[in-house]
Protein backbone atom coordinates (compact mmCIF):
# COMPACT_ATOMS: atom_id res chain seq x y z
CA UNK A 1 0.00 0.00 0.00
CA UNK A 2 2.83 2.29 -0.17
CA UNK A 3 1.80 4.68 -2.78
CA UNK A 4 -1.67 3.34 -2.82
CA UNK A 5 -4.03 6.41 -1.10
CA UNK A 6 -4.27 5.35 2.21
CA UNK A 7 -8.03 6.79 3.20
CA UNK A 8 -9.82 4.22 2.54
CA UNK A 9 -13.49 4.11 3.82
CA UNK A 10 -14.22 1.19 6.03
CA UNK A 11 -10.57 0.17 6.28
CA UNK A 12 -8.52 3.05 7.38
CA UNK A 13 -11.09 5.24 7.87
CA UNK A 14 -15.24 6.04 8.28
CA UNK A 15 -15.76 8.96 5.68
CA UNK A 16 -13.73 11.46 3.42
CA UNK A 17 -14.82 14.39 3.61
CA UNK A 18 -13.80 17.98 1.78
CA UNK A 19 -13.27 21.38 4.07
CA UNK A 20 -13.19 24.48 2.73
CA UNK A 21 -10.35 25.00 5.57
CA UNK A 22 -8.29 23.04 7.53
CA UNK A 23 -5.92 24.38 10.32
CA UNK A 24 -3.78 22.75 13.36
CA UNK A 25 -4.28 24.02 16.50
CA UNK A 26 -1.07 24.14 18.61
CA UNK A 27 -1.53 24.50 22.40
CA UNK A 28 -4.78 25.18 24.43
CA UNK A 29 -4.42 28.33 25.02
CA UNK A 30 -4.87 29.04 21.30
CA UNK A 31 -7.50 26.23 21.24
CA UNK A 32 -9.38 27.91 24.10
CA UNK A 33 -9.82 31.37 22.53
CA UNK A 34 -10.62 29.91 18.68
CA UNK A 35 -13.36 27.84 20.68
CA UNK A 36 -14.58 30.62 23.05
CA UNK A 37 -14.20 33.20 19.35
CA UNK A 38 -16.43 30.41 17.28
CA UNK A 39 -18.86 30.24 20.60
CA UNK A 40 -20.24 33.72 20.17
CA UNK A 41 -21.72 33.10 16.62
CA UNK A 42 -22.99 29.98 17.29
CA UNK A 43 -26.73 30.22 16.71
CA UNK A 44 -28.42 26.72 16.63
CA UNK A 45 -26.60 23.60 18.31
CA UNK A 46 -22.59 23.25 20.24
CA UNK A 47 -21.66 19.62 20.83
CA UNK A 48 -19.17 18.95 23.35
CA UNK A 49 -17.79 15.43 22.82
CA UNK A 50 -14.90 14.62 25.75
CA UNK A 51 -13.12 12.51 28.10
CA UNK A 52 -13.45 15.55 31.08
CA UNK A 53 -14.64 18.65 31.58
CA UNK A 54 -13.97 21.56 34.26
CA UNK A 55 -16.28 24.39 34.48
CA UNK A 56 -13.93 26.73 36.38
CA UNK A 57 -11.05 27.17 33.60
CA UNK A 58 -10.34 30.01 32.10
CA UNK A 59 -10.85 30.14 28.21
CA UNK A 60 -8.41 32.97 27.61
CA UNK A 61 -6.83 34.44 31.06
CA UNK A 62 -4.97 37.22 29.10
CA UNK A 63 -7.04 38.58 27.38
CA UNK A 64 -10.69 38.49 28.69
CA UNK A 65 -14.16 39.65 27.21
CA UNK A 66 -15.65 42.62 28.78
CA UNK A 67 -19.44 41.88 29.85
CA UNK A 68 -18.55 38.23 29.49
CA UNK A 69 -17.52 35.93 32.19
CA UNK A 70 -14.48 33.71 31.39
CA UNK A 71 -14.71 30.32 32.84
CA UNK A 72 -16.11 27.90 30.85
CA UNK A 73 -19.55 27.04 32.83
CA UNK A 74 -20.45 31.13 33.42
CA UNK A 75 -19.55 31.45 30.02
CA UNK A 76 -21.85 28.66 28.29
CA UNK A 77 -24.73 30.19 30.71
CA UNK A 78 -24.41 33.13 29.35
CA UNK A 79 -23.92 32.27 25.85
CA UNK A 80 -27.39 30.33 26.34
CA UNK A 81 -29.19 33.70 27.89
CA UNK A 82 -27.41 35.46 24.71
CA UNK A 83 -29.27 33.18 22.20
CA UNK A 84 -32.68 31.48 22.39
CA UNK A 85 -32.44 29.35 19.53
CA UNK A 86 -29.28 27.62 21.26
CA UNK A 87 -28.67 24.26 22.60
CA UNK A 88 -25.98 22.95 24.27
CA UNK A 89 -24.94 19.56 24.60
CA UNK A 90 -22.34 18.33 26.67
CA UNK A 91 -20.95 14.69 27.19
CA UNK A 92 -18.65 13.73 29.13
CA UNK A 93 -16.53 9.94 30.24
CA UNK A 94 -18.67 8.77 33.06
CA UNK A 95 -15.79 7.81 35.01
CA UNK A 96 -13.64 11.31 33.29
CA UNK A 97 -16.68 12.56 36.41
CA UNK A 98 -14.38 11.26 38.89
CA UNK A 99 -11.57 13.88 38.79
CA UNK A 100 -14.47 16.35 38.96
CA UNK A 101 -15.67 15.15 42.05
CA UNK A 102 -12.37 14.52 43.51
CA UNK A 103 -11.68 18.33 43.20
CA UNK A 104 -14.43 19.03 45.63
CA UNK A 105 -15.65 21.71 43.19
CA UNK A 106 -19.69 21.76 41.86
CA UNK A 107 -19.61 19.44 38.93
CA UNK A 108 -20.76 20.52 35.25
CA UNK A 109 -23.85 18.83 35.58
CA UNK A 110 -25.31 20.96 37.91
CA UNK A 111 -26.02 23.31 35.27
CA UNK A 112 -28.95 21.39 34.42
CA UNK A 113 -30.64 22.56 37.86
CA UNK A 114 -28.96 26.09 38.11
CA UNK A 115 -28.64 26.78 34.39
CA UNK A 116 -31.03 27.04 31.41
CA UNK A 117 -33.39 24.17 29.82
CA UNK A 118 -31.05 24.12 26.91
CA UNK A 119 -28.11 22.88 28.48
CA UNK A 120 -27.74 19.04 28.65
CA UNK A 121 -24.46 17.63 30.36
CA UNK A 122 -24.90 13.99 30.02
CA UNK A 123 -22.62 10.83 31.29
CA UNK A 124 -21.10 8.61 28.33
CA UNK A 125 -20.99 5.33 29.90
CA UNK A 126 -21.90 3.37 26.64
CA UNK A 127 -18.50 1.12 26.32
CA UNK A 128 -17.30 -1.94 28.09
CA UNK A 129 -15.76 -1.99 31.55
CA UNK A 130 -12.85 -0.56 31.97
CA UNK A 131 -13.02 1.07 29.22
CA UNK A 132 -13.10 5.03 28.18
CA UNK A 133 -14.65 7.40 26.17
CA UNK A 134 -11.21 9.71 24.72
CA UNK A 135 -12.85 11.32 21.96
CA UNK A 136 -12.11 15.59 22.03
CA UNK A 137 -14.94 16.92 19.87
CA UNK A 138 -16.47 20.77 19.26
CA UNK A 139 -19.22 20.85 17.09
CA UNK A 140 -21.32 24.28 16.14
CA UNK A 141 -24.18 25.11 13.94
CA UNK A 142 -22.53 21.89 12.32
CA UNK A 143 -20.38 24.61 10.15
CA UNK A 144 -16.86 24.65 12.37
CA UNK A 145 -15.34 21.22 14.43
CA UNK A 146 -12.57 21.15 16.55
CA UNK A 147 -11.04 17.69 16.47
CA UNK A 148 -7.93 16.21 18.44
CA UNK A 149 -6.05 15.99 21.46
CA UNK A 150 -6.90 18.89 23.75
CA UNK A 151 -9.82 18.21 26.83
CA UNK A 152 -11.21 21.55 27.97
CA UNK A 153 -10.21 20.58 31.67
CA UNK A 154 -7.83 22.06 34.09
CA UNK A 155 -4.09 21.75 33.48
CA UNK A 156 -4.42 21.98 29.54
CA UNK A 157 -4.01 26.01 29.46
CA UNK A 158 -0.31 27.31 28.02
CA UNK A 159 0.96 29.27 24.95
CA UNK A 160 3.61 27.65 22.41
CA UNK A 161 6.48 29.70 24.12
CA UNK A 162 6.20 27.39 27.05
CA UNK A 163 7.25 30.00 30.24
CA UNK A 164 8.35 28.65 32.77
CA UNK A 165 7.29 30.97 34.80
CA UNK A 166 3.51 31.90 33.35
CA UNK A 167 1.63 33.30 35.48
CA UNK A 168 -1.94 32.49 33.55
CA UNK A 169 -0.91 28.49 34.05
CA UNK A 170 -2.37 27.83 37.02
CA UNK A 171 -5.01 25.50 38.23
CA UNK A 172 -8.33 26.63 39.09
CA UNK A 173 -7.34 26.35 42.87
CA UNK A 174 -4.65 28.83 42.11
CA UNK A 175 -1.68 26.46 42.51
CA UNK A 176 0.50 26.37 39.47
CA UNK A 177 1.59 23.38 36.93
CA UNK A 178 4.09 22.10 34.09
CA UNK A 179 4.87 23.54 30.99
CA UNK A 180 1.92 21.51 28.34
CA UNK A 181 2.34 20.75 24.79
CA UNK A 182 -0.99 19.79 22.81
CA UNK A 183 -2.59 19.25 19.46
CA UNK A 184 -5.98 19.60 17.50
CA UNK A 185 -7.29 20.45 14.09
CA UNK A 186 -10.33 22.98 13.14
CA UNK A 187 -12.36 21.91 9.88
CA UNK A 188 -15.23 23.54 8.63
CA UNK A 189 -17.65 22.62 5.55
CA UNK A 190 -18.79 18.88 4.80
CA UNK A 191 -16.25 18.15 7.16
CA UNK A 192 -17.58 19.37 10.18
CA UNK A 193 -21.36 18.46 9.32
CA UNK A 194 -19.98 14.25 9.21
CA UNK A 195 -18.31 15.51 12.83
CA UNK A 196 -21.62 16.46 14.13
CA UNK A 197 -23.18 13.21 12.35
CA UNK A 198 -20.84 11.22 14.75
CA UNK A 199 -20.87 13.60 17.72
CA UNK A 200 -24.76 13.24 17.50
CA UNK A 201 -24.49 9.33 16.98
CA UNK A 202 -21.90 9.51 20.03
CA UNK A 203 -24.90 10.98 22.30
CA UNK A 204 -27.71 9.01 20.78
CA UNK A 205 -25.56 5.71 21.79
CA UNK A 206 -24.29 7.32 25.26
CA UNK A 207 -28.26 8.68 26.30
CA UNK A 208 -31.15 7.07 23.73
CA UNK A 209 -31.74 10.66 22.78
CA UNK A 210 -31.79 10.96 18.79
CA UNK A 211 -30.60 14.95 18.18
CA UNK A 212 -31.42 16.23 14.19
CA UNK A 213 -28.67 17.82 12.71
CA UNK A 214 -28.64 21.62 13.24
CA UNK A 215 -31.26 24.11 11.40
CA UNK A 216 -28.79 26.56 9.56
CA UNK A 217 -27.67 27.84 6.45
CA UNK A 218 -24.23 27.14 6.92
CA UNK A 219 -22.70 30.21 8.56
CA UNK A 220 -19.23 31.14 8.59
CA UNK A 221 -18.24 30.25 11.38
CA UNK A 222 -14.78 30.31 10.53
CA UNK A 223 -12.63 32.81 13.43
CA UNK A 224 -10.81 36.01 11.65
CA UNK A 225 -7.63 34.97 13.01
CA UNK A 226 -7.28 31.57 12.45
CA UNK A 227 -4.76 31.36 9.06
CA UNK A 228 -5.76 27.66 7.33
CA UNK A 229 -3.42 25.20 6.61
CA UNK A 230 -4.56 24.55 3.45
CA UNK A 231 -8.21 24.88 1.73
CA UNK A 232 -10.90 22.33 -0.21
CA UNK A 233 -9.01 19.45 0.55
CA UNK A 234 -10.63 15.99 1.06
CA UNK A 235 -9.90 14.96 4.96
CA UNK A 236 -10.19 11.12 6.42
CA UNK A 237 -12.05 10.61 9.57
CA UNK A 238 -10.65 7.51 11.29
CA UNK A 239 -12.43 5.92 14.56
CA UNK A 240 -11.57 3.04 17.48
CA UNK A 241 -14.52 1.91 18.81
CA UNK A 242 -15.04 -1.65 21.15
CA UNK A 243 -17.32 -4.10 20.30
CA UNK A 244 -20.39 -3.06 22.66
CA UNK A 245 -23.74 -4.74 22.86
CA UNK A 246 -23.57 -6.47 19.84
CA UNK A 247 -22.12 -3.73 17.87
CA UNK A 248 -18.63 -4.92 15.88
CA UNK A 249 -15.37 -2.85 17.17
CA UNK A 250 -13.86 -0.38 15.19
CA UNK A 251 -10.11 -0.49 14.67
CA UNK A 252 -9.77 2.33 11.46
CA UNK A 253 -7.48 4.47 13.51
CA UNK A 254 -4.78 1.37 14.03
CA UNK A 255 -5.01 0.30 10.19
CA UNK A 256 -4.70 3.41 9.61
CA UNK A 257 -1.25 4.09 11.78
CA UNK A 258 0.22 1.04 10.33
CA UNK A 259 -0.87 1.53 6.60
CA UNK A 260 1.09 5.08 7.32
CA UNK A 261 4.09 3.76 8.93
CA UNK A 262 4.46 0.72 6.23
CA UNK A 263 3.97 3.64 3.47
CA UNK A 264 6.85 5.62 4.88
CA UNK A 265 9.93 6.13 2.75
CA UNK A 266 12.02 8.97 4.17
CA UNK A 267 10.76 10.00 7.48
CA UNK A 268 8.07 8.77 10.06
CA UNK A 269 7.63 11.91 13.19
CA UNK A 270 5.51 11.25 16.35
CA UNK A 271 4.33 13.29 18.77
CA UNK A 272 2.29 11.24 21.24
CA UNK A 273 1.94 11.14 25.21
CA UNK A 274 2.34 7.42 25.43
CA UNK A 275 4.60 5.13 23.28
CA UNK A 276 3.59 1.82 23.87
CA UNK A 277 0.86 0.12 21.75
CA UNK A 278 2.25 -3.51 20.65
CA UNK A 279 1.52 -3.37 17.06
CA UNK A 280 3.03 -0.19 16.15
CA UNK A 281 5.97 -1.29 18.11
CA UNK A 282 6.16 -4.22 15.95
CA UNK A 283 5.50 -1.90 12.47
CA UNK A 284 8.34 0.38 13.65
CA UNK A 285 10.30 -2.38 14.23
CA UNK A 286 10.03 -3.87 11.14
CA UNK A 287 11.19 -0.57 9.24
CA UNK A 288 13.93 0.18 11.19
CA UNK A 289 15.25 -3.49 10.55
CA UNK A 290 14.89 -2.61 6.57
CA UNK A 291 18.51 -1.57 4.91
CA UNK A 292 17.03 1.31 3.51
CA UNK A 293 13.95 2.22 5.60
CA UNK A 294 12.60 5.86 7.12
CA UNK A 295 14.30 7.69 9.69
CA UNK A 296 11.66 7.21 12.81
CA UNK A 297 11.79 10.65 15.69
CA UNK A 298 9.26 10.34 18.38
CA UNK A 299 8.54 13.36 20.84
CA UNK A 300 7.57 12.33 24.42
CA UNK A 301 7.36 13.58 28.01
CA UNK A 302 10.36 12.18 30.14
CA UNK A 303 7.54 10.94 32.48
CA UNK A 304 3.82 10.08 33.02
CA UNK A 305 1.81 12.30 34.80
CA UNK A 306 0.71 10.76 38.32
CA UNK A 307 2.46 7.70 39.74
CA UNK A 308 -0.36 5.69 37.99
CA UNK A 309 0.16 6.46 34.55
CA UNK A 310 3.84 6.35 35.08
CA UNK A 311 3.63 2.66 36.39
CA UNK A 312 1.71 1.14 33.44
CA UNK A 313 2.83 3.57 30.41
CA UNK A 314 6.21 4.10 32.08
CA UNK A 315 7.02 0.52 31.68
CA UNK A 316 5.49 -0.37 28.62
CA UNK A 317 7.69 2.40 27.08
CA UNK A 318 10.25 0.86 28.64
CA UNK A 319 9.92 -2.68 26.90
CA UNK A 320 8.96 -0.84 23.68
CA UNK A 321 12.28 0.76 23.48
CA UNK A 322 14.42 -1.87 24.62
CA UNK A 323 12.69 -4.16 21.62
CA UNK A 324 13.17 -0.86 19.02
CA UNK A 325 16.70 -0.43 20.13
CA UNK A 326 17.33 -4.10 19.33
CA UNK A 327 16.02 -3.78 16.07
CA UNK A 328 17.98 -0.44 15.21
CA UNK A 329 20.77 -1.79 13.00
CA UNK A 330 20.82 1.58 11.15
CA UNK A 331 20.81 4.19 13.83
CA UNK A 332 17.59 5.53 12.52
CA UNK A 333 15.12 5.48 15.71
CA UNK A 334 15.31 8.78 18.27
CA UNK A 335 12.99 9.80 21.14
CA UNK A 336 13.17 12.92 22.52
CA UNK A 337 11.68 14.87 25.26
CA UNK A 338 10.99 18.59 25.14
CA UNK A 339 11.81 20.82 28.21
CA UNK A 340 12.01 24.61 28.70
CA UNK A 341 14.80 26.58 28.44
CA UNK A 342 15.42 26.22 32.24
CA UNK A 343 14.94 22.97 31.85
CA UNK A 344 11.74 22.02 32.93
CA UNK A 345 9.98 19.28 31.04
CA UNK A 346 7.38 19.79 29.03
CA UNK A 347 3.81 17.14 29.36
CA UNK A 348 3.75 16.08 25.79
CA UNK A 349 0.08 15.32 25.66
CA UNK A 350 -0.33 15.78 21.46
CA UNK A 351 -1.22 12.97 18.92
CA UNK A 352 0.05 13.99 16.21
CA UNK A 353 1.92 11.42 13.04
CA UNK A 354 3.67 12.78 10.09
CA UNK A 355 4.88 10.78 7.35
CA UNK A 356 7.33 12.35 4.70
CA UNK A 357 5.78 15.29 3.00
CA UNK A 358 2.53 13.11 2.35
CA UNK A 359 0.54 12.09 5.55
CA UNK A 360 -0.35 14.48 8.97
CA UNK A 361 -2.62 12.80 11.16
CA UNK A 362 -3.97 14.80 14.33
CA UNK A 363 -6.29 13.31 16.66
CA UNK A 364 -7.13 12.07 20.34
CA UNK A 365 -6.11 8.16 20.20
CA UNK A 366 -2.60 7.50 22.05
CA UNK A 367 0.07 5.14 21.09
CA UNK A 368 -1.02 2.77 23.62
CA UNK A 369 -3.52 -0.33 23.29
CA UNK A 370 -6.22 1.02 24.75
CA UNK A 371 -7.04 3.72 22.00
CA UNK A 372 -5.69 1.22 19.09
CA UNK A 373 -9.55 -1.07 20.10
CA UNK A 374 -10.51 -0.82 24.01
CA UNK A 375 -11.52 3.00 23.76
CA UNK A 376 -13.33 5.49 21.60
CA UNK A 377 -11.40 7.36 19.81
CA UNK A 378 -11.89 9.93 16.85
CA UNK A 379 -8.52 11.08 14.13
CA UNK A 380 -8.37 13.21 11.29
CA UNK A 381 -5.62 13.08 8.36
CA UNK A 382 -4.76 14.05 5.07
CA UNK A 383 -2.98 12.45 2.23
CA UNK A 384 -1.48 14.26 -0.58
CA UNK A 385 -1.82 11.41 -2.53
CA UNK A 386 -5.53 11.35 -2.17
CA UNK A 387 -5.83 14.79 -3.62
CA UNK A 388 -4.01 14.54 -6.33
CA UNK A 389 -5.08 18.07 -7.80
CA UNK A 390 -3.86 19.78 -4.83
CA UNK A 391 -0.55 16.85 -4.13
CA UNK A 392 2.50 19.58 -3.63
CA UNK A 393 0.41 21.83 -2.15
CA UNK A 394 -0.34 19.82 0.57
CA UNK A 395 3.13 18.06 0.75
CA UNK A 396 4.57 21.63 1.11
CA UNK A 397 1.50 22.15 4.26
CA UNK A 398 2.54 19.15 5.64
CA UNK A 399 6.69 19.64 6.02
CA UNK A 400 5.57 23.11 6.78
CA UNK A 401 3.94 22.24 9.97
CA UNK A 402 5.77 19.31 11.29
CA UNK A 403 8.73 22.08 10.92
CA UNK A 404 6.65 24.32 13.05
CA UNK A 405 6.54 21.34 15.78
CA UNK A 406 9.96 21.15 15.60
CA UNK A 407 11.21 24.87 15.85
CA UNK A 408 8.60 24.93 18.83
CA UNK A 409 10.52 22.00 20.65
CA UNK A 410 13.84 23.86 19.94
CA UNK A 411 13.49 27.46 20.81
CA UNK A 412 14.14 28.27 16.71
CA UNK A 413 12.09 29.40 13.91
CA UNK A 414 10.51 27.49 11.12
CA UNK A 415 13.36 28.85 8.47
CA UNK A 416 15.77 27.65 10.55
CA UNK A 417 14.37 24.15 11.17
CA UNK A 418 14.41 24.31 6.90
CA UNK A 419 17.65 25.39 6.56
CA UNK A 420 19.08 22.53 8.64
CA UNK A 421 17.61 20.38 6.51
CA UNK A 422 18.68 21.37 3.41
CA UNK A 423 22.07 21.12 5.34
CA UNK A 424 21.49 17.77 6.18
CA UNK A 425 20.33 16.59 2.59
CA UNK A 426 16.36 15.85 4.36
CA UNK A 427 17.86 14.03 7.49
CA UNK A 428 15.33 15.00 10.46
CA UNK A 429 17.32 13.49 12.82
CA UNK A 430 20.97 14.76 11.84
CA UNK A 431 18.96 18.74 11.41
CA UNK A 432 17.76 18.19 14.97
CA UNK A 433 21.04 17.15 16.56
CA UNK A 434 22.56 19.87 14.61
CA UNK A 435 19.76 22.17 16.60
CA UNK A 436 19.21 21.23 19.57
CA UNK A 437 22.42 22.37 21.52
CA UNK A 438 21.11 26.24 20.97
CA UNK A 439 19.93 28.10 24.34
CA UNK A 440 16.18 28.39 24.80
CA UNK A 441 14.00 25.35 24.80
CA UNK A 442 15.48 21.80 23.95
CA UNK A 443 14.82 18.25 23.01
CA UNK A 444 16.66 16.04 25.40
CA UNK A 445 17.27 12.55 24.16
CA UNK A 446 15.12 10.18 26.37
CA UNK A 447 17.61 7.84 28.05
CA UNK A 448 15.61 5.29 29.16
CA UNK A 449 17.67 2.54 31.53
CA UNK A 450 16.93 -0.82 31.75
CA UNK A 451 15.13 -1.61 28.54
CA UNK A 452 14.29 -4.91 27.98
CA UNK A 453 14.60 -6.21 24.06
CA UNK A 454 12.52 -8.75 24.68
CA UNK A 455 9.71 -9.82 22.44
CA UNK A 456 6.58 -7.72 22.72
CA UNK A 457 3.64 -9.16 24.75
CA UNK A 458 0.06 -8.26 25.13
CA UNK A 459 -0.73 -5.39 27.19
CA UNK A 460 -1.22 -5.05 30.89
CA UNK A 461 -3.73 -4.30 33.18
CA UNK A 462 -3.45 -0.35 32.72
CA UNK A 463 -3.32 -0.68 29.46
CA UNK A 464 -5.09 -3.77 28.12
CA UNK A 465 -6.19 -5.23 24.67
CA UNK A 466 -9.32 -6.49 26.77
CA UNK A 467 -11.56 -5.02 29.16
CA UNK A 468 -10.43 -5.16 33.08
CA UNK A 469 -12.98 -5.03 35.77
CA UNK A 470 -14.59 -1.68 36.51
CA UNK A 471 -13.73 -1.71 39.76
CA UNK A 472 -10.10 -1.68 39.12
CA UNK A 473 -10.34 1.27 36.39
CA UNK A 474 -12.28 3.43 38.65
CA UNK A 475 -9.85 2.94 41.92
CA UNK A 476 -7.06 4.00 39.40
CA UNK A 477 -8.40 6.89 38.50
CA UNK A 478 -9.25 8.07 41.90
CA UNK A 479 -5.71 7.09 43.05
CA UNK A 480 -4.38 9.25 39.94
CA UNK A 481 -6.35 12.36 40.37
CA UNK A 482 -5.45 11.97 43.91
CA UNK A 483 -1.74 11.80 43.29
CA UNK A 484 -2.09 14.81 40.85
CA UNK A 485 -3.90 17.25 43.18
CA UNK A 486 -0.72 16.85 45.96
CA UNK A 487 1.49 18.05 42.88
Amino acid sequence: MDRAQLLQPGLTCWRVENTHRLAPIVDAAAYFRLVRDALLRARHSVLFIGWEFDTRIKLDPSTPLPGLPDTLGAFLSALIDRRPGLRVRVLQWNLGLVGTLVRGTTPLYLLNWISRKRFDFRLDSAHPPGAAHHQKIVVIDDALAFCGGIDMTDDRWDTRAHKDDDPHRVRPSGRSYGAFHDVTMAVDGPAAKALGDLARERWRRATGEKVEPAASADPDLWPADLTPLLRDVDIGISRTQPPYQGEPGIREIERLYLAAIAAARRSIYIEGQYFAARCIGEAIADRLREADGPEIVVINSKRARGWVEEKAMGAARRRLLGYLRSADHHGRFRIYAPVTPAGAPIYVHAKVLVVDDRILRIGSANLNNRSMGFDTECDLAIDALGNEAMAETISQAVVAFRNELLAEHLGVRPQDVKAALQREKGSVIRSIEALRSRSGHKLVPLDIPDADPAPLSEGELLDPEQPEPLVVMLGHAIQDRLMRLRQ
